[in-house]
């Protein structure tokens, strides 16, 4: 059966830098910290939200061994390890093991079509360099593979996979996912604008990079649905759906909208890295306006 430690909301972890744009230990610790303080109960590090396409191996180090220093003991750790060489996807793995962490996951080998022998032993290579469990991360509008149900399968052979995360924007591909895997495998809803509609379907919890903005209306709405209140799980996902769509409407990256709405909460992670483009002008009104929508949802579902 899963363990209980892997059910819940897991905030995507942002990339922190300083001003200079160099990752931060300081506040890195607070983002974890803040984080915890919410209620969240765990953290996916090293990930899309964290940037990791456009930091070196080190920098993503530091940033798992900092968030690790931070909570560690105090909430489930998954540290995602994807990385474009096989190598310092190992790498990776290895020292997220060193460090303590609960679990790996990592996303198929990008930017060569590879076949699906090559994806296979990408991750089982991963699995093998360490003795923490292995969640599969299927997010094929970025990495251009869609998990098939065949390699999924084959890949459940393997005692080290528990779960897989699911980015996929069809919700048929969790009851798929789920159906295969059954009560031994953990499903977590990728894409925050259906939480609620892939918990129904059989995710048993999220990972999101928009959780950390408003942790307190994922934390409500996995409240809702775990009650059986649908009518309120329904309000609130529309809600929230309503501020992704507001946070992607500016001329800037996503991340960094919200990294400026955690500003405005006390919290300075630094901005974006280049290609990523900062949020800047006019827009950074609209970022208070954003904080506002997220502030007046909190109030009106009372968490």
């Amino acid at each position: 059966m899963i363990s209980d430690k892997f059910k819940g909301i897991f905030p995507a972890f942002y990339a922190c830098y300083d001003d200079l744009g160099e990752v931060s230990e300081e506040r890195t610790h607070a983002l974890a910290h803040y984080l915890l303080e919410k209620g969240v109960q765990g953290l996916y590090v090293g990930g899309s939200s964290g940037e990791c396409i456009y930091q070196n191996l080190e920098e993503r180090k530091a940033t798992l061994k900092y968030v690790s220093e931070a909570v560690r003991g105090k909430l489930t750790l998954i540290a995602h390890v994807g990385a474009p060489s096989t190598r310092d996807s190992v790498a990776l793995a290895e020292y997220a093991g060193e460090l303590g962490y609960d679990a790996l996951s990592a996303i198929p080998p990008i930017y060569f079509k590879l076949p699906e022998s090559s994806i296979f032993n990408y991750w089982t290579s991963i699995m093998e360099s360490t003795d923490l469990p292995f969640i599969i991360y299927n997010i094929p509008q970025t990495t251009g593979y869609s998990l098939s149900l065949t390699l999924y399968k084959k890949l459940l052979e393997n005692p080290k996979v528990i779960g897989v995360k699911n980015s996929s924007m069809p919700v048929m591909d969790i009851e798929r996912f789920k159906a295969a895997g059954g009560d031994n495998i953990i499903v977590f809803n990728g894409p925050d604008e259906q939480y609620v509609s892939g918990r129904l379907i059989g995710a048993d919890s999220g990972i999101g990079g928009t959780y950390a903005a408003m942790p307190e209306l994922l934390l409500k709405a996995e409240e809702y649905v775990s009650s059986g209140n649908f009518t309120d799980a329904r309000r609130i996902q529309h809600d929230i759906t309503d501020i992704i769509i507001s946070l992607c409407s500016l001329n800037g990256n996503m991340y960094s909208a919200i990294k400026e709405v955690l500003k405005l909460n006390g919290v300075n992670v630094g901005s974006v890295r280049a290609p990523l483009e900062p949020v800047t002008g006019e827009d950074l009104n609209k970022v208070a306006e954003i904080k506002a929508m997220i502030d007046t949802a909190i109030l009106k579902y009372g968490r």
